[in-house]
């Protein structure tokens, strides 16, 4: 007996399933790694004068 496409296809979606969530989880880990690096680089002393100076270098650029 042939399976019809549609059937087919609900099939590989039903195995799926657990890949979206399995995906949603790695990204969620990933960025809540990236935030950790961010949040510790910028709370260092040398993010403190990066950020100053960024912030000096916008203000000269506004014109303020």
């Amino acid at each position: 007996m042939i399976a019809s496409p549609n059937a087919r296809l609900r099939r590989l979606a039903r195995n799926d399933r657990g890949v979206t969530t399995a995906e949603y989880a790695v990204v969620t880990a990933a960025g809540c790694g990236f935030a950790s690096v961010l949040i510790k680089l910028l709370t260092s002393d040398w993010g403190q004068s990066l950020l100053k100076t960024l912030f000096q270098l916008i203000m000269k650029v506004v014109g303020l």
